[in-house]
């Protein structure tokens, strides 16, 4: 079972390698980013997308959006910051959106506070806080309510803990992994104790919109 400790393999170019020729093979996933998109701003001109990754959520999101306008949903440009740490992830995502002028690609490290980057309608993330030592990811969702502006959205499709070990050994053999194989990078902490985190910060409507197993949807609001 993961612990909460600082190991994170993400600044290695094999292991983000690894984690991307097999993203697309996480059972359910689909699902999750689906129901994520539901829950988008009507029209947002600013997004955030920690942890980006690749920018596969964020690409996602964007396609949703113009999808939105041309069924008649028309949104002022939108402007889009995609965060990650690792090498990797960050040339793949400057690679998917080159020569798109509406997204930023910033490399920062989410184990420290955010850098100033104004205000966003929604911020999204997709497995990737989990990574975060727990007093992090607490601090992190405040650093969040914070960029948030009046009625933006915090949506973070998440690996969150299983309530018991044998849950945990389940879930790993579904996706063909076992507890010598996960990520040691992984801190899980269960659900319930991170959607308590949001309400105690002042988000509302603060619900897990989906799950399978150990994959969850946060959502909530800025009032």
């Amino acid at each position: 079972m993961t612990t909460n400790t600082p190991v994170n393999l993400w600044d290695s170019a094999d292991h983000a390698h690894d984690y991307l020729g097999r993203a697309d093979s996480i059972l359910h996933r689909a699902e999750g980013e689906s129901t994520l998109l539901e829950f988008l701003p009507k029209a947002p001109r600013r997004i955030l997308d920690l942890g980006t990754g690749d920018g596969r959520l964020l690409a996602l999101v964007k396609t949703a959006l113009t999808e939105r306008e041309s069924a008649g949903d028309r949104h002022s440009k939108l402007e889009a910051v995609a965060v990650d740490f690792s090498p990797a992830m960050l040339e793949a995502a400057r690679r998917r959106f080159a020569g798109d002028s509406s997204v930023t690609v910033v490399a920062h490290n989410l184990d420290h506070p955010l850098p100033a980057l104004e205000s966003f309608d929604a911020v999204v993330s997709c497995f990737a806080i989990h990574h975060l030592l727990h007093e992090r990811k607490r601090a992190l969702y405040a650093e969040i309510y914070d960029l948030l502006n009046p009625g933006g959205v915090f949506c973070n499709l998440e690996h969150v803990a299983s309530p018991t070990p044998r849950l945990h050994e389940d879930f790993l053999r579904c996706l063909g992994n076992t507890p010598e194989t996960e990520d040691p990078s992984n801190k899980l902490l269960d659900l319930e104790t991170q959607l308590q985190w949001l309400r105690a910060i002042g988000l509302v409507d603060v619900d897990c919109h989906w799950k399978w197993r150990e994959l969850a949807l946060l959502v909530g609001r800025k009032p």
